[in-house]
């Protein structure tokens, strides 16, 4: 597979090994261009009755990276579609590494390295002494995000975001905390190319490397690709 080694500041931007592309917001980096909708999101969130927080936003490539390798190397839980864990010693590398994507993106191929993509949730409605799993079964009916679900499908589109994963399609996992700036990520998103991809980590030490890499063009239409329309 050819490789270009000579990346541009926008793929490396992309791939979450520059930041210049963030600024400081609420205690967390996004990208400077969603600023706006996300303040116009958070107010219109407050005036309904939840106190709109992040669970996570940007993350760069070597965070990235340390939650993949740990997980590969067994340090770190590895779940079924099923919330039941993996015994990943079973299993041949490029196994491991899709039974990994379905619930962490590849390092340089994260959707929160754009900084346009955020988790979260509603603060006042994680019950006392609970804390936020980010797991389905708290998005879903009877589960303690389930109203703040229900007013994100009615309202996200309205200030410019949606659901990437909102359903499972045979690649990543539903995740129902998942938002996405629609306009800034569409942009970003096709920087995250099998080549650009295979640029970065040709040169980095992720676990799995031999097989991430014989079969990135099918991991990539299988997990990075294979997300909700807006």
């Amino acid at each position: 597979m050819p490789s270009r080694y000579m990346l541009t500041s926008a793929e490396c931007s992309a791939c979450g090994v520059n930041e210049s592309h963030l600024v400081f917001y609420h205690g967390r980096h996004v990208h400077s261009a969603i600023v706006s909708d996300l303040n116009a999101l958070s107010q219109a969130a407050k005036k309904a009755g939840f106190e709109f927080y992040m669970a996570s936003a940007y993350r760069g490539f070597e965070r990235q990276k340390a939650i993949w390798n740990s997980k590969f190397a067994m340090h770190r839980p590895v779940f079924d579609i099923s919330n039941r864990e993996i015994e990943l010693s079973n299993l041949s590398d490029i196994d491991k590494v899709k039974a990994i994507m379905l619930f962490s993106a590849l390092p340089s191929a994260s959707r929160h390295h754009l900084g346009t993509d955020l988790d979260v949730f509603a603060k006042n409605l994680v019950p006392t002494g609970q804390s936020l799993q980010l797991e389905p079964w708290e998005y879903q009916q009877d589960g303690h995000q389930h109203e703040f679900s229900l007013w994100l499908d009615a309202h996200l589109a309205t200030f410019g975001f949606y659901r990437p994963y909102d359903c499972y399609r045979g690649g990543v996992a539903a995740e129902p905390w998942h938002i996405s700036h629609q306009l800034t990520a569409s942009k970003l998103v096709t920087l995250q190319s099998v080549d650009v991809i295979d640029a970065v980590l040709k040169r980095s030490d992720i676990k799995g490397k031999d097989a991430i890499l014989t079969n990135l063009s099918a991991l990539h239409q299988q997990f990075i690709t294979n997300v909700a329309q807006p």
